[in-house]
């Protein structure tokens, strides 16, 4: 059955919306923690949350924004935040199901913006950006996290290869250089930039999106024929889990 890609994602991502919201992985980390911080000086009064997933960042960004809109293609994993946000009595957030790409917002409708882990998925990066622009006012800040991409091709082909194996939404883990460049293009100044290693628990990693078995052993069988230096740069261990790279950029809107 032909689908499209914004189809594939949601269906992807529905069926397993409430391992997202109890992902630890995805519920903690510095980078969360910097976007709390940022948030409860600027005290935005619309913030939004762009590819909210689990919705870890909205959870935070309720605590000092007057409102939040956390925003998905999943409607299942839209429905997990909207319970999960009444179970701990925030009821300052409020959903709605979109893309990056086309989001149904003002121009210059929020003063405040976070995307985390949710850009490699979007069909088309430049424009979810532009419109992360579009829809913030001019000197809001914002927020993009996301796995970077190896410079070296070599090791950027086999990371590319291994996150499609485990999940056919995935688009690319953007590098450095690309990051930037997008979202110079986009009309953000980027204030500060920061990165940090994160380790997949292999079988974490392959249940928590359900990869099918077939795809998680090629997964596997590419890790065993890698050479050294992928090995060694991914430090692969004996069952498969390893290490990415994932970086947060501090922008503010031209």
């Amino acid at each position: 059955m032909a689908k499209d890609h914004e189809t594939l994602t949601a269906s992807q991502f529905g069926a397993h919306a409430q391992a997202y919201v109890a992902s630890s992985v995805h519920a903690s980390g510095d980078d969360l923690e910097a976007i709390a911080a940022l948030a409860a000086r600027e005290k935005p009064a619309r913030a939004l949350d762009l590819g909210t997933g689990g919705g870890h960042v909205a959870y935070k960004l309720a605590q000092a924004a007057r409102a939040v809109v956390a925003v998905d293609l999943s409607a299942d994993m839209l429905a997990s935040v909207t319970a999960e946000a009444k179970r701990r009595r925030l009821g300052n957030i409020e959903t709605a199901q979109a893309s990056a790409e086309k989001l149904p917002f003002r121009d210059a409708d929020f003063d405040f913006l976070a995307s985390r882990f949710s850009a490699h998925h979007w069909r088309d990066a430049r424009q979810g950006l532009s419109e992360a622009r579009r829809v913030l006012r001019s000197g809001a800040p914002a927020f993009f996290i996301d796995i970077v991409g190896p410079r070296e091709v070599a090791f950027d082909t086999h990371l590319q290869t291994v996150e499609l194996l485990r999940d056919a939404s995935h688009v690319r883990d953007y590098s450095w250089g690309e990051w930037r460049d997008m979202l110079k293009h986009a009309g953000f100044d980027v204030i500060v930039e920061s990165s940090w290693r994160l380790r997949m628990d292999f079988a974490v990693w392959t249940r928590r999106i359900g990869t099918p078995p077939p795809l998680a052993e090629a997964i596997r069988l590419l890790q065993e024929k890698a050479d050294d230096a992928t090995r060694a740069r991914f430090a692969i261990e004996d069952d498969g889990s390893f290490w990415l790279d994932a970086a947060m950029f501090e922008a503010r809107a031209v």
